[in-house]
């Protein structure tokens, strides 16, 4: 079996959903939702682009991923250290390298992003592109919402993406009882 015409993947549960989690030439190139209406498009993708298949094994920076993951998921990492590999146009590589700079606990807007990349009638390309992200959480597309500052669209579904930005921003809870 050649590893460099391989891209290994392991499916993974969470307690926000299961992922499918692949690396390649010792890079994460996948930490998606398993159930995910893209999830044929985004292997398609990777695939082709990389000229490999995928086949189900292990691998030291999957194990890397799911710690870091879990640490993420208990209010423990704000930012992951793992080498990634971004795998689509040089479009969408322009928007998720813009995704990797939104801050833990902070938000954007879509229209917001299209303005960032200094393209303001972009913005349902930028959605696009946002929703053809491979790399869930640590290629933040969670942490876009709508213009009217709503969650909208994500990939691991809408009630994920609100319990993802709640895990980043909790609201702080103050007693009654507290004077």
């Amino acid at each position: 079996m050649d590893l460099q015409k391989s891209i290994i993947i392991e499916n993974w549960k969470t307690p926000f959903g299961e992922l499918v989690l692949g690396v390649h030439n010792d890079k994460i190139c996948l930490c998606d939702w398993k159930y995910r209406a893209k999830r044929t498009a985004i292997d398609q993708r990777l695939t082709s682009y990389m000229q490999c298949t995928y086949i189900e094994g292990t691998h030291d920076l999957i194990d890397s991923l799911k710690t870091q993951l879990n640490e993420y998921f208990l209010g423990k990492r704000t930012k992951f250290e793992l080498p990634i590999e971004l795998i689509g146009s040089e479009f969408q590589q322009k928007v998720w390298e813009k995704l990797q700079q939104i801050p833990y606990g902070k938000t954007i807007t879509y229209i917001d992003l299209a303005i960032e990349l200094n393209n303001v009638k972009a913005i349902r390309a930028v959605a696009s592109a946002n929703g053809a992200n491979a790399i869930s959480i640590i290629v933040p597309c969670h942490r876009v919402i709508g213009k009217n500052g709503e969650p909208v669209g994500y990939a691991g579904g809408l009630t994920t993406k609100m319990k993802l930005l709640a895990l980043e921003s909790p609201i702080k809870q103050t007693s009654l009882f507290e004077i």
